[in-house]
This record gives C-alpha cells, sequence and structure tokens, in this order.
C-alpha cells in the first residue's frame, strides 16, 4: 500500500490476529467489559448527582473521573468491537484518526490531572480536616474541574498536530486495534527522532507533574494515619484513601509503559496489551474500586436499589 502515495488519507487498523473464533470470543469479552464499563459508571455519576450523602468534593471529583472514563472507552472500544465482526483490515478515515488520537489522549491527560487534584482533596481531608470545607469549597472543586478539562484539551494539541504533519510513506497499516500514536510513527518515513523525543518530555510532565503532588499527598497522608492512637481509627481514615490509590496505581503503572519511553515506537504487541489495559481494563474496574470499598457508596446504591424496587412494585 502507498506505493504512489507520499502520504495517508487514510489507514488500515490490523486489529488482532488470530482466527474468526478467537475474534468471536474477544468480541464477546470486550463487549461485556464495555457494557459493565458503561453501566457502572453511569451509576456512579447518578448517584453522586441524586444522593445528597455525596455531596462532597471526593465525590464530584468521582463523577467526573467516571465520566471521563466512559467517554476514553468510548472513543476505542466500538472501533474495536467493530473491526472483530470484520474480514481482514479496517479502514479508518485520516480525519477519524486524528479525531480518535487527539480525544484519546487529551481525555487521558485530563484524567491524570483530575487523580493528581483528587490526591490533594485526600490529603486536606486527613491532614487537614478542620478546614476542609473552608480549602475545598465549591468554587475551588468547580475551578480544579474546569482547569483539568482545559489542560488535557489544550495540552494535545500539537502533538496530535505534529504527529499527522509526518509523512507517511511505508505503509498506511496500523498494528494495533485503534489510531496508535506509536504505530502511526512507525510508519511515517521522515526522521521522527526529535518529535519522539519532545513527546516523552511532554509525557514525562503530564505523568510526573500529577504523580509527583500524588506521591507527597500520601508521604503525609500514611504519616498522619500512623500517628492515629486506635486501630479503628487508623482504618477508617486509610479506607477514605484506598480507593483513589488503587486507581492510581493501576493507571499510572499502565501509562508510565505505554508513554514514558524515548522510543516511541514500540513493539506492536507490547502497544496493544498495555492499550488494552489503559482503554478496556482500568475503565471496567473503577467503578468497582470506588464501591466496594466505600461504605457511603454502597449505601447509596442499596438505597437506590431500594427504592426502584418500590416504584416497580407499585
Amino acid at each position: 500500500m502507498l506505493a504512489n502515495h507520499s502520504s495517508a488519507t487514510e489507514f488500515y487498523l490490523l486489529g488482532f490476529p488470530g482466527s474468526k473464533e478467537l475474534h468471536r470470543l474477544l468480541f464477546a469479552t470486550f463487549f461485556f467489559f464495555y457494557s459493565v464499563t458503561l453501566m457502572g459508571n453511569t451509576v456512579i455519576i447518578v448517584i453522586v448527582c441524586v444522593d445528597k450523602r455525596l455531596r462532597s468534593p471526593m465525590y464530584f471529583f468521582l463523577g467526573h473521573l467516571s465520566a471521563l472514563e466512559i467517554l476514553v472507552t468510548t472513543i476505542i472500544v466500538p472501533v474495536m468491537l467493530w473491526g472483530l465482526l470484520l474480514p481482514g483490515m479496517q479502514t479508518i478515515s485520516l480525519a477519524a484518526c486524528v479525531t480518535q488520537l487527539f480525544l484519546y489522549l487529551s481525555l487521558g491527560t485530563t484524567e491524570f490531572a483530575l487523580l493528581g487534584a483528587m490526591a490533594v482533596d485526600r490529603y486536606v481531608a486527613v491532614c487537614n480536616p478542620l478546614r476542609y470545607s473552608i480549602i475545598m469549597n465549591n468554587r475551588t472543586c468547580l475551578w480544579v474541574v474546569v482547569v483539568s478539562w482545559m489542560f488535557g484539551f489544550l495540552f494535545q494539541i500539537w502533538p496530535v498536530y505534529a504527529t499527522f504533519q509526518l509523512t507517511f510513506c511505508k505503509s498506511n497499516v496500523v498494528n494495533n486495534f485503534f489510531c496508535d500514536r506509536g504505530q502511526l510513527l512507525k510508519l511515517s518515513c521522515s526522521n521522527t527522532v526529535f518529535i519522539e523525543f519532545i513527546l516523552f518530555l511532554m509525557a514525562v510532565f503530564v505523568l510526573f507533574g500529577s504523580l509527583i503532588p500524588t506521591i507527597i499527598s500520601y508521604t503525609y497522608i500514611i504519616s498522619t494515619i500512623l500517628k492515629i492512637p486506635s486501630a479503628s481509627g487508623r482504618r477508617k481514615a486509610f479506607s477514605t484513601c484506598a480507593s483513589h490509590f488503587t486507581c492510581v496505581i493501576i493507571g499510572y503503572g499502565s501509562c508510565l509503559f505505554l508513554y514514558v519511553k524515548p522510543k516511541q515506537t514500540q513493539a506492536s504487541d507490547y502497544n496493544r496489551v498495555v492499550s488494552l489495559m489503559v482503554s478496556v481494563v482500568t475503565p471496567f474496574l473503577n467503578p468497582f474500586i470506588f464501591t466496594l470499598r466505600n461504605d457511603k457508596v454502597i449505601e447509596a446504591l442499596r438505597d437506590g436499589a431500594k427504592r426502584c424496587c418500590h416504584l416497580f412494585s407499585n
């Protein structure tokens, strides 16, 4: 392909190797993951909006995090599922490829900024509880969310623009199930050393820029929890942070392997596995992480289920 063209106007997504039977199995698995992700995160958004017991900064941020998870997985998974149903490679236009990559990276950047803000919120709640309502007031929380969304989308404009200014003359077959930037750079016949170095620095800035306040916050949080005399008090204090901490480990762990490396053109199988973690597994796990370990959310879900049953019974 691209024998007589200097650059691509469309791309072909190679998707997953294997037989039709394997593709059907993958389709059923990923469709289940996607359905549960949509339902779980939607339920969290609804109960955060409806239940008065969840009117606090922690749950306000959680609602936005759930919205981000829905959007991230929706940008990737439906295209991937459609590709599993089609024989051969899946065609995606240049405009669709640009849009998918930009939204995927922008929403991911927004999510990391929000995770960093949530860590600071947990620090204030545990280490400075008497001033928590004053520091984390409604105006502050709203500004944090607005700045996180704006930063995520503005920050990724140049990287995506620079990626698609390259000349794609080697091939237009992307060895992944979505428009993966690493694989796109691999298709370019331009010199990508400089742009890969800049993308590496930007990835370091995003990930470590939100990870450093998270590490500092949890250092103070753990120090404060250890000073609590009673075991029940320590357990209660830690339970308010456990869900966020688990989410941070999964989210940062996956993206550190995927983006923070000087050579962006990593092996395709490596990128495919880590991309699945980021776009499918993490959004699937987050509703369980934030509900199974949170008494308030469980209580709100239980009361909501009772009201629904009572409504239908009448």
